[in-house]
């Protein structure tokens, strides 16, 4: 099931068991509100348990005790060693499989006084996944794509009725990353700032919207490929004055230049970029960016940024030399 479909089953009764998983937690988190909501009064310790995978011991004496003063319990379970599957074997843990014949055998039981959930970062699939995949309900909630966080963003436009054209939302993605949290947070800053009636434009989004690494990272390679030193030194400089951890500065970068490697090597051998670069559904869209950011740089150029930056990393480690000035020697000399 995808989140769609969950959204639209929750608008039912609720199911007895669920497991929530997948790298998109805003939503996930979102699907537990609402199941919480539903459920109604919750009072922690007698209807509303919530454990880890340290207390996943305690899962079962909770299914059997009562919900006193309450028809049912509602138990959530987080990021449990359930649903990971040992590479090693094909046999479930003991615990895996102490705690899936219980649910197999016991699901009278829970159907009439309990709803499980089960919410995971990763969820392998192994017995515990399929007994629940059989009767319950399983939904992975994925990164979205950008196409779909365009209209999530719409919809919270629409409520203060506010404008904001596709092409704007699109660019904020660019500028603020695919993080749909962070995404939020951006286009309520943007709401407030145009007021009701208003209209968010690129400008608007250039001046309140908090740029992610990555995309600095691209600002600060099209000022090296455009010859702009003093451009360059700037957005390097306003990364470390916003505190950002010179190591994953120096590890971004590295990533970025070796994309760009990856892909003009695979436009220069005609294979698919997505594939070369391994981006993720939600990534595709920086496609067309990173071929034509790699136009800009001319034969061994990439490989020798990628040879000198972890030759920096190298020598910075046992004291040869200063990393931000190293990293500033660099990328003025491919200016």
């Amino acid at each position: 099931m995808n989140y769609d479909s969950l959204e639209r089953e929750l608008n039912n009764d609720l199911r007895s068991i669920y497991l929530l998983y997948g790298e998109e937690q805003y939503l996930i988190e979102n699907a537990v509100k609402k199941i919480k909501k539903k459920f109604g009064e919750l009072l922690l310790g007698i209807n509303y348990i919530v454990l880890d995978d340290a207390a996943l011991n305690d899962l079962i004496p909770n299914i059997e005790m009562p919900a006193f003063g309450y028809d049912k319990k509602l138990i959530i379970v987080k990021n449990s060693s359930l649903f990971k599957k040992d590479g090693r074997k094909k046999a479930p843990t003991e615990i895996q499989e102490r705690i899936g014949n219980y649910i197999s055998d016991n699901l009278s039981l829970i159907n009439e006084g309990v709803v499980l959930v089960f919410v995971q970062n990763e969820a392998d699939k192994n017995s515990v996944y399929d007994l629940i995949d059989r009767v319950g309900i399983v939904c992975k909630v994925d990164l979205l794509k950008p196409n779909q966080l365009v209209q999530r963003l719409k919809k919270i436009c629409a409520m203060y009725k506010v404008n904001a054209s596709d092409m704007v939302l699109n660019y904020l993605i660019e500028v603020s990353g695919t993080s749909l949290q962070d995404l939020i947070n951006e286009i309520r800053k943007l709401i407030e700032y145009v007021g009701e009636g208003g209209t968010i434009s690129e400008k608007d989004v250039d001046l309140l919207a908090s740029k992610n690494i990555e995309s600095v990272i691209w600002d600060l390679t099209n000022s090296i490929a455009e010859k702009k030193t003093d451009k360059v030194l700037e957005v390097l400089n306003n990364l470390i004055y916003k505190k950002e951890p010179f190591p994953v500065i120096l590890s971004v970068l590295y990533n970025h230049f070796k994309k760009l490697y990856l892909c003009k090597e695979a436009v220069k051998l005609n294979k698919d970029v997505v594939t070369a670069l391994g981006l993720k559904p939600n990534q595709t869209f920086l496609v067309p960016k990173y071929k034509k950011q790699v136009t800009y740089f001319k034969g061994n150029d990439l490989r020798n940024i990628l040879e000198q930056i972890s030759n920096l990393d190298y020598n910075s480690k046992i004291g040869n030399i200063d990393a931000e000035v190293g990293l500033k020697s660099i990328l003025c000399r491919f200016c």
